[in-house]
């Protein structure tokens, strides 16, 4: 997989990365518009729930959770794809899922060059996300990893 391989070539071998730092370094080496559209989102997921934990997991693929997983962050060549692990359950009044809409659970943003984030819309989904997951019974969730 080559997203995680450039992405840990960029960090010492000797450090064991947080998840925040492998992010930090996979939006540095896509150094384009991908990038800077994953910090972007990663900023607006951060205003929108300040207490997101962000993980690292399936080999290279940044997770925002809160309670349960609340989004993913992956890079294409063509797109940033958001994916909201319970977006069929989430009001989408703005219509920004535009991916992945025949599924009963995920529902996915593209994101792609050009293209004007609804920064209000996101953060909305986003606090969406926390509040459902926050209305599991606790004996469900699984704790984070890390903060």
């Amino acid at each position: 997989m080559k997203k995680a391989t450039a992405t840990m070539k960029s960090i010492s071998a000797d450090e064991d990365p947080s998840p925040a730092q492998l992010i930090d370094a996979r939006i540095r080496e896509l150094g384009d518009w991908r990038g800077e559209t994953l910090a972007r989102v990663r900023f607006l997921i951060k205003q929108a729930a300040p207490d997101v934990v962000e993980e690292w997991k399936w080999r290279g693929v940044p997770v925002w959770e809160r309670d349960g997983i609340i989004c993913t962050g992956e890079t294409y060549k063509a797109a940033v794809k958001l994916t909201f692990a319970k977006g069929a359950s989430l009001e989408d009044p703005s219509g920004l899922f535009n991916s992945s809409l025949d599924g009963n659970t995920r529902r996915a943003i593209d994101l792609h060059e050009g293209d004007k984030i609804d920064e209000e819309a996101l953060k909305a989904l986003v606090r969406g996300a926390v509040a459902l997951n926050a209305a599991r019974p606790a004996r469900s969730r699984k704790k984070p990893k890390s903060a």
